[in-house]
């Protein structure tokens, strides 16, 4: 647990007045991610302060009047439900790795090279973004972050988002345990045979066609019918 000299300050401002919290760095950003429920071990010093550099408390009047409550606990929800809640560098850094992380798999998953068919490895995708200083938001979703990076990146790496559909027959033997492989991708098409076999149609990311094949073999034996649908 954090102690006063590893504590951040969160704030929040009402009617012109500040209230300020001492709280675990680590916790504070867990629960403000939604990785943590509770407030347990939140709290360094349980006071709600004016001033927490300088010390200086609210009254509970005060409290009071912007909070309905002076049950500490559930200020202290409010303030960082609602407040702000600045990171440590070492978070900043951690997330932003993180993000960088999601986005670089997104890309490498879902586009390919188009200049050979093939996806680009995750390695080569960073160096790239490194190379164009790529901006990331460490806040942002990575989703919805994936358009803008491509659009630098492109100026360095041929990138084309893609996907394919993939005719699959699976064997009766393996089709019922190989089924749950298809299902993690949308399935345009299926129809179970008499004999227990699977013949279906399924849309996967061209980038992704490796690990899809390789799963779908592995529950298979290599026994997977598959081909590309034009």
């Amino acid at each position: 647990m954090a102690n006063l000299d590893t504590a951040v300050i969160a704030r929040y401002e009402f009617a012109g007045e500040r209230f300020e919290l001492f709280v675990d760095p680590d916790m504070a950003l867990l629960y403000k991610t939604g990785q943590k429920k509770d407030l347990i071990n939140m709290l360094i010093v349980e006071e709600v302060f004016k001033d927490a550099r300088k010390g200086e408390r609210h009254t509970d009047a005060a409290l009071k009047k912007a909070f309905q409550t002076n049950d500490v606990m559930k200020i202290t929800e409010i303030i960082l439900k609602k407040g702000e809640v600045p990171l440590t560098t070492e978070q900043k850094k951690r997330l932003l790795q993180e993000k960088t992380k999601k986005i670089v798999a997104i890309i490498s998953r879902e586009g390919i090279n188009p200049q050979t068919g093939a996806p680009h490895p995750p390695q080569r995708i960073e160096k790239a973004m490194d190379e164009a200083r790529v901006h990331v938001d460490e806040f942002k979703d990575a989703e919805s972050q994936v358009e803008n990076v491509l659009k630098e990146l492109r100026v360095l790496l041929p990138i084309k988002f893609e996907r394919l559909k993939v005719a699959i027959r699976l064997p009766p033997e393996h089709a019922a345990r190989a089924y749950g492989a298809l299902k993690e991708h949308k399935i345009i098409q299926e129809e179970w045979q008499k004999d227990g076999s699977l013949i279906a149609v399924v849309e996967i990311p061209a980038g992704d066609q490796g690990d899809f094949y390789g799963h779908l073999n592995k529950l298979t034996g290599g026994t997977a019918e598959t081909r590309i649908v034009k």
